[in-house]
Order: C-alpha cells, then sequence, then structure tokens
C-alpha cells in the first residue's frame, strides 16, 4: 500500500475506532493507522466519502470499514461500537473527532438553541462514544485520543461557543485519565492549530483570492506552513502506541508553533462596526 512515514511505529492486529472519519483529521488518523498495520473502522454521516475512503485503503493494502452514523444519534454510535466488536472483536483505541466549528460572529449573536447544538455535536458525541467503547477497550487496557483545539487553550474571537466546547473536552481528557488509570486505560488529547483539511480548503477556493488566504493562515506559524490531516494522525498513532506508554491526561498542542509570540491581535478587528 501506499507508505506514509509513520517513523517506525505500528499498530498491528489492533483495532481503532474513528468518529467523522471520512475527511479531514480523521482521514488522516484513518490513513495513518491502516499504514501501521491496524483494523480501522470509520463512522460518518457522510456515506460516499466513507465508502470511497475505506474501499481505497483497502485496495492499497489496509483493512479499513466504513458504517454510517450520525454521532448526535447514541443508538447509531451503539451501533457502531457494537459493528466494530462483530467484525473485529475487540477495540483497542477510540479517536473521537466528529465535531464542526460554529462559525464567527458575536457570541451574543448566536441563540441558545445553535450553543446547545453545538455542545451536543462536539462535546456530548464524545462523551457518548466513550460510553459505549470503554468496556471493551478497558479489556484491551487500551486508549482514548480526543482532538480538541488549540482555540481551547488561547481561545478564539467570534467563536466562543466553538472555544468553550473544545476547552471542555480538554477538561473532560484530564478527569477520564484519572479515572481510568486503574483499568489501564490511557486518555489523551490532540490539540491541533491551522490544518489544512477539505473544510479549510473548501473555504480558499470560495475566497475571491483563496491563495492570498492560504499564504495569510501559513504565516501565522514560525514553521510557515500549516499542518496536515496525516501529521495529526502521526501524533495519534503515537499516543495510541506503546511508545507513549507513560503519558496520559495530556493536551497536546499540534500547530506549527502558532501560539508562540506576538501578533496582530487588535480585539476588534474580527468585526466591523467598532464603535
Amino acid at each position: 500500500m501506499k507508505t506514509i512515514d509513520n517513523f517506525g511505529l505500528r499498530y498491528d492486529d489492533k483495532t481503532v475506532l474513528i468518529t467523522g472519519g471520512s475527511k479531514g483529521i480523521g482521514e488522516g488518523c484513518a490513513r495513518v493507522f491502516a499504514d501501521a498495520g491496524a483494523n480501522v473502522v470509520i463512522c460518518a454521516r457522510g456515506v460516499n466519502a466513507g465508502e470511497m475512503l475505506a474501499k481505497e485503503i483497502r485496495n492499497t493494502g489496509g483493512v479499513c470499514e466504513y458504517i454510517r452514523a450520525d454521532v448526535t444519534l447514541p443508538a447509531e454510535l451503539k451501533n457502531t461500537v457494537e459493528y466494530c466488536i462483530e467484525r473485529f472483536g475487540y477495540i483497542d483505541c477510540l479517536i473521537n473527532n466528529a465535531g464542526r466549528h460554529s462559525g464567527f460572529k458575536p457570541v451574543d449573536e448566536y441563540s441558545v438553541d445553535e450553543f446547545a447544538e453545538l455542545i451536543h455535536m462536539n462535546l456530548i458525541s464524545y462523551f457518548t462514544a466513550l460510553k459505549y467503547s470503554l468496556p471493551y477497550i478497558r479489556q484491551r487496557k487500551g486508549n482514548i485520543i480526543n482532538i480538541s483545539s488549540l482555540v481551547g487553550q488561547i481561545g478564539q474571537g467570534g467563536a466562543c461557543i466553538y472555544a468553550a466546547t473544545k476547552g471542555a473536552i480538554t477538561s473532560l481528557t484530564k478527569s477520564l485519565a484519572i479515572e481510568e488509570i486503574r483499568f489501564g486505560v490511557r486518555v489523551n488529547c490532540v490539540s491541533p492549530g491551522n490544518i489544512a483539511t477539505s473544510s479549510r480548503l473548501e473555504v480558499e477556493k470560495a475566497t475571491e483570492d483563496g491563495a492570498a488566504l492560504s499564504r495569510l493562515v501559513d504565516s501565522w506559524q514560525p514553521i510557515g506552513r500549516s499542518g496536515t490531516n496525516e501529521e495529526v494522525g502521526q501524533l495519534c498513532l503515537f499516543l495510541a502506541s506503546g511508545a507513549a506508554s507513560y503519558i496520559t491526561g495530556a493536551d497536546i498542542i499540534i500547530s506549527g508553533g502558532s501560539e508562540l509570540g506576538y501578533g496582530i491581535k487588535y480585539p476588534f478587528s474580527i468585526f466591523e462596526n467598532k464603535e
């Protein structure tokens, strides 16, 4: 199969469940874990994207199954976990990844229903997936990796409710790590900064000067570029592997250094009508 540089890390004969695994960071995780020898199960609402990715991974020598699931519906997540057990017999790793951004507007322009919906999508779905997966992960002394966001730590003007859900994921991770260590289960959090996901690239295509926008976003990192989905996947593979056996309760930033140093952060520049 097409080789991804996993720096010698393997995950042979282990099963990983990835929510929101049909595109973006979830897709990157699926490709990396499959290349490392894992049995990969991805769930997402997008049937075409999910089936195409699973087929591509299988055609290049990996093991990947897709199951349609809306992560906001507990019954569908429960069914996904049961499918993993029926298909492979066990689960070693859950990567909670499915979620969405809130868009940008002042906090008082969001409705209560919008906030509640985002909490359900970005946070309650994580709880639901781990609730149903944990009995099986405990059997394998496996691990849970929650995908958060850099903005859960540094904030994001115009997206207060999104940042709030991501900060909550980090807190959930740390508390769960304390609870689950008695079962030998490690729980960690990955907080990406600017990653060139498909949704990010779609925004650039829809922008009048998408290339300029891309250069601007790339300039926010001292490394001089945005990250890739696979780079986040490689970090997740490391955390899932025995190489990270002494790491639990961590929130690891993968950002190219975008949170470092000073920048133009005039607090009203994100909105028009500054008065």
